[in-house]
């Protein structure tokens, strides 16, 4: 594994780590549309890697993150954090801004390498071959 990126979880790992660790945030990083239309993990916080309208990382994104780690306040000192876990619709997203926290110092990074949706099959469509909808655990949808 590499120091300078997220650790990968499969989606069923990423589910059983926040059953076992109530300190635990599960962050959706995708686009407000997906994360309201497509469908996000239950209790999910959102906080938008690339949003619309501009489409550009968003600036803010580690700050956001850290005031979901009450700046800090969820660390035992010296020692670890709570677990940050990051998801996207398959695991690219949530890899480059797992990079961003692991770079800006924050250690209990980890990335649901599938996703929420996993990849595309053969006709183009997802949720069919992996991801955390497709493995069956909690989601919902407005």
């Amino acid at each position: 594994m590499n120091d300078d990126h997220p650790r990968p979880l499969t989606p069923q790992e990423a589910f059983e780590m926040l059953e076992e660790h109530p300190q635990a945030v599960l962050v959706d990083i995708r686009s407000s549309m997906e994360f309201l239309f497509v469908g996000h993990p239950k209790g999910a916080v959102h906080v938008p890697w690339i949003d619309e309208p501009d489409w550009v990382v968003n600036p803010h994104f580690v700050t956001e993150i850290r005031k979901l780690l009450l700046g800090g306040a969820v660390c035992e000192p010296g020692g670890s954090c709570a677990p940050v876990i990051l998801i996207c619709r398959s695991g690219k997203r949530s890899l480059e801004a797992g990079k961003a926290l692991v770079q800006d110092g924050l250690k209990a990074v980890y990335h649901v390498d599938e996703g929420f949706e996993g990849d595309l099959d053969e006709q183009h469509h997802r949720s069919t071959q992996g991801g955390w909808r497709f493995r069956g655990l909690p989601w919902e949808q407005c």
